[in-house]
């Protein structure tokens, strides 16, 4: 079985030259990220989502950050101490579950993450189930030029994804109101990879 993330990971030394091309401050504007929220990231490598949803979230909102390796976890547990964010709280998931609170959750990100999701529908069903009514999940990720229009194996074996596909099984467990975003900008500048997102909410009713 495939893990939750990716091999290529980034540590805390990284994160200010990811900053330049993740556009992460349009990415929390548009999904309305603010004070107060809790919010899960599953996937969540070494971090660098989850130190930036705490920073937003602030003293009275929480981040629950999902990965299926205890390495990472560790590592980011450590830069949580050394920059005494309480405010994160740290989740060894399995690969069909992020194991997150069930109704308590405004906000799920999973990025650039879905691709490597063998039982992705398990997943979006527990997503489902932790969001509280009315609540979005986000799903980021690039698309490769080489693989846009081929089949979803293809594009999950070159660690990448197309919105068309993430759309369908969007729809499948039970989401709605999908808007689409393909403003993002090039994964690590790289002209040939997209980044895109996606959010849902879950029904009200």
């Amino acid at each position: 079985m495939l893990p939750l993330l990716a091999t290529a990971q980034y540590t805390e030394y990284d994160w200010e030259e990811r900053d330049e091309w993740m556009n992460l401050d349009h990415i929390l504007k548009a999904v309305g990220v603010e004070s107060g929220q809790s919010i899960a990231d599953i996937g969540c490598h070494e971090g660098y989502l989850s130190v930036h949803l705490a920073k937003r979230v602030g003293d009275r909102g929480s981040v629950y950050a999902v990965d299926v390796r205890e390495d990472r976890l560790q590592t980011l547990d450590q830069t949580l101490e050394s920059r005494n964010i309480k405010n994160v709280e740290t989740i060894h998931g399995d690969y069909g579950d992020p194991k997150l609170p069930k109704n308590a959750l405004d906000i799920v990100f999973i990025m650039d993450t879905y691709h490597e999701m063998e039982d992705y529908m398990a997943i979006l069903e527990h997503v489902n189930k932790a969001l509280k009514p009315g609540g979005k999940i986000i799903i980021i990720e690039k698309l490769k030029r080489r693989v846009r229009d081929q089949s979803r194996k293809s594009q999950t074996d070159a660690h990448s994804m197309s919105p068309k596909y993430v759309r369908k099984e969007l729809f499948r467990a039970g989401f709605e109101n999908l808007i689409q975003d393909n403003n993002i900008g090039k994964w690590e500048n790289d002209k040939d990879k997209e980044i895109w997102m996606l959010v849902a909410k879950k029904p009200i009713n």
